[in-house]
């Protein structure tokens, strides 16, 4: 993938007249439009007025430069990155306050109890384990990586291997990492990610050396090279520095905690400190800190699901940012697109839920013993016939214990609305084939 370099800003005012750069400040407004546009694209864009493509560029980058504020993040090279918060990031930063943090309106699946939100988490955690792995070249099919998570059977290849890795550090990241981030427990998140999946396990749980062949990115489709990080020994002090800025709460300086989480998923991706699994550690740490800051609604999002459908433009906003000075507007911007249309996909799938929920309830009117999980079982069973359950996916689902899992299907299994199929162990479980009909009956 390429980008074009712009023009360098010193050498632009350097060849411009003083008559031309007063006029080009006089402007009024050189954006063009609402994005947050980079020479790459601005280039093919018909300039205003009588400008040519370089003073049309030096007059927008000016005018962004009373925005810019410098991040503790410098590049190999000792420069320092910037970021600003033009207007699409603040419309956008307004649209995910609103609806990922504080008491926000939700659907009743959401809010009805616990144990259904802590349905809809699990499910949220092993969606995003598997889209994630996806993400990073595992092939298993979600069907199947979703039984392998909610049966709990050993994995039966690196993919499955990769898949289950991310759904322990998805839950080590939730459980074991509390409000303040240590280099340790970057380390420690890392190596739940690679467990056994590298060809030198000794690699998992610690930064590149100088005596390793230090990794760099390379473009999947034409193989070019994308980024080289930094060097391997600068690679303790950045990665302190990083912990640094995750736990800064320096009122002076005040980041929005959604543009610092963002901040830190690139810096964990730019510095690429790890053999393996930089993505997969950089993904969890955005959502370490976003849980952590307050934005509780993100543990229910899928991040990797988004970023998966369109990888290159996600690598295209990294470039953007390198490119241009350092300037981290670019990548910000798209993360915010990218959280903004997650959370949006979650409400509606919140809602189609909420609808299920309330059409399959009349069914069961009068059915006394029934609890909010094995209605919920029953709904997804009218949806998906084929599904099979356990008594150790419907614990996992659940996140109850196996004696109450084993008393929910058993008792449905006694209402003739679930089927045990086969002998052997562990038991499964199927939906009647005439599912709706007898619920009708019960009804």
């Amino acid at each position: 993938m390429y980008v074009e370099t712009p023009p360098d800003t010193g050498d632009l005012l350097a060849a411009i007249s003083p008559q031309r750069l007063r006029m080009i400040l006089r402007a009024r407004s050189l954006e063009p439009g609402p994005n947050y546009v980079h020479w790459d694209k601005l280039r093919y864009l018909e300039p205003p007025d009588d400008l040519s493509h370089e003073e049309w560029w030096l007059g927008i980058k000016l005018s962004r430069q009373p925005m810019c504020r410098g991040v503790p993040l410098a590049d190999a090279k000792g420069n320092e990155f910037t970021y600003s918060t033009p207007d699409i990031v603040q419309r956008l930063l307004h649209h995910i306050d609103q609806r990922c943090a504080g008491e926000i309106a939700m659907p009743e699946v959401m809010t009805a109890d616990e144990g259904a939100r802590q349905h809809y988490l699990v499910n949220s955690l092993m969606e995003e384990a598997i889209r994630s792995s996806q993400l990073e070249g595992a092939t298993t099919s979600r069907r199947v990586a979703k039984d392998l998570l909610q049966t709990g059977r050993s994995p039966r290849d690196r993919s499955e291997r990769m898949i289950l890795n991310n759904y322990r550090a998805l839950n080590f990241m939730r459980e074991q990492i509390g409000d303040v981030l240590t280099p340790e427990a970057v380390l420690e998140l890392q190596r739940i990610l690679t467990d056994g999946t590298l060809d030198d396990p000794d690699e998992a749980g610690r930064l590149q050396t100088p005596d390793d062949e230090r990794v760099a990115v390379f473009d999947r489709l034409d193989n070019t090279l994308i980024h080289k990080p930094p060097k391997a020994e600068q690679l303790p002090t950045r990665l302190r520095a990083m912990c640094d800025f995750a736990n800064d709460d320096d009122e002076k300086q005040f980041i929005h905690p959604v543009i610092r989480a963002i901040l830190l998923h690139f810096w964990l991706a730019y510095d690429h400190p790890f053999a393996d699994g930089n993505g997969r550690t950089a993904r969890a740490l955005f959502y370490w800190y976003m849980r952590t800051r307050g934005y509780w609604l993100t543990e229910y999002l899928t991040i990797s699901n988004i970023l998966r459908t369109g990888p290159a433009k996600y690598t295209r906003a990294f470039l953007l940012s390198e490119t241009d000075e350092g300037d981290l507007t670019y990548f910000i911007v798209f993360q915010l697109k990218v959280i903004r249309r997650a959370v949006d996909k979650l409400h509606d799938y919140l809602r189609r839920k909420a609808k299920e929920v309330r059409d399959v309830e009349p069914l069961l009117k009068g059915t006394p013993g029934l609890n909010h999980r094995q209605i919920a079982l029953l709904g997804e069973a009218m949806r998906s016939p084929d599904t099979r359950y356990t008594f150790r996916s419907h614990a996992t689902s659940y996140g109850v214990t196996h004696e109450t899992a084993r008393n929910d299907l058993s008792f449905l299994v006694g209402m003739d609305l679930l089927e045990r199929h086969g002998a052997g162990r562990p038991h499964v479980f199927v939906a009647a084939s005439d599912l709706a009909e007898r619920l009708k009956g019960l009804g």
